[in-house]
């Protein structure tokens, strides 16, 4: 039995500097200092994943890789842990990209939730190898932050896909 798709519209091809756009703008966000909150989403994470599920070809392991060592390098962290974190996260979100879309975007949050849980865990686990801090229980919130701003991502991220490629009033799609 063949399911529906959630989102009844074609999308258009994703624009290759638009992804770039939205990687560095999410870079840019994690980046600003607001504090050492152990609950601040990663927005950077959250649009590492959407693109890994939405763009597995164009933005995989290697870009989360590279962008993990560049939040490394702006926190001060060991180096490599963002990376490792986030290439994990990557390539969970490759593996699920199939099965994702299919799924209407609350159902898409719940199941992008592991994930992100498991990418906090897996940093949290490098930093505690070397003596880092604890973070607090605070942290737990993080992973369940970036799943609520899920449906919000992937609305802002689709959104120039889903424009008619021409503008008519007599085609429906």
């Amino acid at each position: 039995m063949i399911m529906p798709r959630a989102a009844d519209q074609l999308l258009l091809p994703a624009n290759p500097w638009f992804i770039a756009f939205t990687l560095l703008v999410a870079l840019t966000i994690d980046m600003v200092p607001a504090g050492r909150l152990a609950a601040m989403p990663d927005v950077l994470a959250v649009v590492l994943v959407f693109w890994g599920v939405h763009q597995p070809r164009r933005v995989g392991v290697l870009w989360a890789f590279v962008f993990g060592l560049l939040i490394d390098v702006h926190d001060g962290a060991l180096l490599g842990q963002h990376a490792l974190a986030y290439s994990g996260l990557s390539y969970g979100a490759i593996l699920l990209h199939r099965r994702l879309t299919w799924f209407p975007l609350g159902a898409q949050a719940v199941q992008v939730l592991p994930l992100f849980f498991a990418a906090h865990a897996l940093a949290l686990v490098v930093r505690m190898l070397v003596g880092g801090m604890w973070p607090g229980w605070g942290m737990l919130l993080a992973p369940v932050f970036e799943a609520v701003l899920w449906p919000v991502a992937s609305v802002l991220l689709l959104a120039p896909q889903r424009r008619a490629p021409d503008r008519d009033a007599n085609r429906p799609l």
